[in-house]
């Protein structure tokens, strides 16, 4: 597969996983834009491995945990805005569901960087753990501490708290 093949079937996803680990869309084309840039050159390296989208998506988590360490960077604008829908508002779960992403975007990276692996790109713990560089146990335990923290977070939200699942899906 050709480098513009591949952008072209895999663009919008590595953009989507940026825009997920940022939560800015400018921010995660940017970043999406470097990398393509740094993988161009080394394009039929990449392709002879066996999972070029894995290795695509360590360079995307890598740059963006680079781009957060820089000083200049950790400045974010975010809109306070506490206003809870009201009841059978047409944009109570549009709202809802901008509440939980200001939730998750509060979380440590690398717990934000697994539940976006695991719950919007729907991989597995081993290619997480291969993606953050780390072990499968690494992954679980940042999944569950993400999860607890959500748990606790949504709880004192005033939000209706699940109860926690005893099991999850063949997760390997």
């Amino acid at each position: 597969m050709t480098f513009e093949e591949y952008v072209i079937a895999r663009g919008p996803a590595l953009v989507r996983l940026a825009r997920l680990l940022t939560g800015d869309d400018h921010r995660a084309e940017d970043l999406t834009q470097d990398v393509l840039a740094r993988a161009y050159p080394r394009w039929a390296r990449i392709c002879r491995a066996d999972h070029p989208d894995l290795y695509l998506r360590r360079m995307l988590v890598n740059a963006r945990n680079s781009w957060w360490r820089r000083r200049v960077n950790r400045e974010l604008s975010l809109p306070a805005v506490d206003d809870r829908a009201l009841p059978g508002d047409p944009g109570a779960d549009a709202a809802d569901r901008d509440a939980m992403w200001r939730l998750i975007s509060a979380l440590p990276e690398r717990q934000r960087a697994v539940l976006v692996l695991r719950f919007y790109e729907d991989l597995d713990d081993t290619a997480i753990a291969t993606i953050l560089g780390c072990s499968p146990v690494t992954v679980r335990t940042h999944a569950m501490r993400a999860l607890s923290t959500l748990r606790d977070r949504v709880g004192h939200a005033g939000w209706p708290v699940p109860e926690p699942v005893l099991h999850e899906r063949g997760r390997g």
